[in-house]
């Protein structure tokens, strides 16, 4: 299995801190008119919002954060590293065509979307299966609960915006499901690099006496 390089801490623990940090810093500069429950996170990104840089910038460098980390994950399956691009590719997108002020738009959420279903896929895709024992992060039973947890809050978020529901908390729960995994995965990797170089060598089984030679 390929190594993975201990700078993918830097992408990977920085995707999560960046995007809470920017749409914290956002709504509050958005003020009290603001509503964190139902509103989404694309209303501080749009045109005209009071944290429009901000919440931009921490998009775009959250998709940059997500290509580092593609990049440095070679123990992954290569499927699965081409989705975390895809999904960092989208999130660059979605920074360069955000909403308008008035509401909603088709190019901005079929980019969203389209990001969304990369970044939900990319923990099967990842998966390791068969030969030397993978990292816990890259095995087909996590992949597949992180992959159906964000499919959950997924479901959540539609119902929730049909309804005039939580939008904005279920969003915010599926986004943080997508920027936390990769860190996992990069923990999950080096632990086991680091188990894997520490552990001793098993013994060799001790070698049968010779039979006496005959006479």
């Amino acid at each position: 299995m390929r190594r993975v390089p201990r700078w993918a801490l830097v992408p990977s623990g920085s995707a999560p801190v960046v995007l809470v940090t920017g749409w914290t810093t956002a709504a509050a500069l958005e003020g009290p008119s603001y509503d964190a429950v139902r509103q989404t996170i694309s209303v501080l990104a749009a045109y005209g919002a009071a944290g429009f840089w901000i919440m931009t910038g921490a998009l775009f460098a959250v998709g940059v954060c997500h290509l580092g980390t593609a990049w440095a994950l070679r123990a992954a399956a290569p499927a699965g590293r081409v989705a975390l691009a895809a999904g960092g590719v989208a999130a660059l997108v979605v920074a360069l065509v955000p909403a308008p002020s008035s509401g909603g738009s088709l190019k901005h959420g079929s980019v969203a979307a389209t990001g969304f279903a990369f970044l939900a896929l990319w923990p099967l895709l990842a998966s390791v299966r068969g030969g030397t024992p993978a990292p816990w992060a890259l095995r087909p039973l996590p992949a597949l609960l992180a992959t159906a947890s964000m499919g959950a809050g997924a479901l959540w978020y539609l119902v929730a915006t049909d309804r005039d529901g939580p939008a904005g908390v279920a969003e915010r729960l599926v986004t943080c499901l997508q920027s936390l995994w990769p860190l996992v995965v990069v923990l999950s990797c080096l632990w086991h690099q680091r188990r894997t170089r520490t552990r001793p060598p098993s013994p060799s089984p001790p070698a049968s006496p010779s039979p006496p030679a005959a006479r």
